[in-house]
């Protein structure tokens, strides 16, 4: 374990998540959680005993002091998660056949969506090994988008890894200029990223593996795969990690969780091949569980 305060820190929105089991106009009930890409990744690292930090901004809504007391109880550090005027974004998650979701979204001018590169703690930033960086947090405002690009130069500026995981969102970047949009945006970025974490194929309509390893060659690509588990491209060549057996109820934030599980052990040493099995066995757990964060099991339960 080195000197920082923190393993891992994260820039970007959680929402209030309202899920039903069956499709959502037509249910007679919806259950309360939370989630959102940076934050799933954050509960994952922290429930393995990672040391985490949560850079956002939270709605002065009734939602708001009860999502802080949340993460707080998950182990996640919120000094950077202030309360503020506006919202919490709210998404709605109606679960399909195999697992697969449907997602509706209320977030337009979110709190969250108005962090700026103002608002930003270098000190905070420098005191992680590592910063999870997402496409979600570029494309949900322009301020979200600059804060993003700050974040990770401020990291850089401190010896922070920088990890970044695209998660390509269509319909979310359709507002914003679309596929363009989306590829400026991660062509901006990708310079100052040293963990690159796509999922295929969704996020391979941003850029292609060869290309971006020709003129990144420190990169450290890791791409998760669904069901065929994960992918490694490494200076010997590329590496196939099988996935973890798993029971799947619903798919909402094993990605997420896999981030989380991947940078945790790799922060502590743990090699690509070894961080990426642990990292499929924590979606693997996720997968059996509804919506976003799951119940808490310990990791000698689940992670060998």
């Amino acid at each position: 374990m080195n000197g920082r305060r923190f393993d891992l820190v994260a820039l970007g929105e959680c929402m209030v998540e309202l899920h039903a089991s069956e499709p959502l106009g037509e249910a007679a009930q919806l259950t309360r959680g939370f989630g959102g890409d940076v934050l799933n990744a954050l509960t994952s690292a922290a429930r393995q005993g990672g040391r985490t930090g949560f850079i956002t901004r939270v709605g002065d809504d009734p939602f708001g002091p009860p999502l802080l007391r949340q993460w707080r109880q998950l182990g996640i550090n919120t000094e950077q998660a202030p309360l503020a005027a506006g919202d919490n974004g709210v998404y709605f998650i109606s679960l399909l056949d195999g697992g697969e979701r449907e997602f509706t979204y209320r977030r337009k001018d979110s709190a969250a969506s108005r962090i700026a590169a103002a608002d930003l703690d270098a000190a905070y930033i420098a005191s992680a090994s590592c910063i999870l960086l997402s496409g979600i947090t570029q494309a949900i405002s322009e301020s979200a988008m600059r804060a993003t690009l700050a974040a990770a130069r401020i990291a850089r500026a401190y010896g922070v890894k920088v990890a970044y995981d695209p998660n390509f969102r269509p319909r979310l970047w359709a507002e914003r200029g679309g596929l363009d949009a989306a590829k400026l945006a991660f062509d901006g970025l990708l310079p100052l990223v040293d963990i690159l974490l796509p999922s295929h194929p969704t996020d391979f309509e941003l850029f292609a593996a060869a290309s971006v390893l020709a003129a990144h060659p420190g990169l450290e690509l890791a791409i998760k795969c669904g069901a065929e588990g994960s992918l490694l491209m490494l200076p010997s060549g590329p590496l196939c990690i099988a996935p973890a057996q798993a029971t799947v109820v619903d798919t909402t934030g094993a990605g997420d969780a896999w981030n989380g599980a991947y940078l945790l052990h790799r922060m502590r040493g743990a090699d690509a091949e070894r961080a990426a099995t642990l990292a499929n066995q924590a979606a693997a757990a996720k997968l059996a569980h509804r919506g976003a964060i799951p119940p808490y099991v310990s990791p000698s339960a689940t992670i060998n």
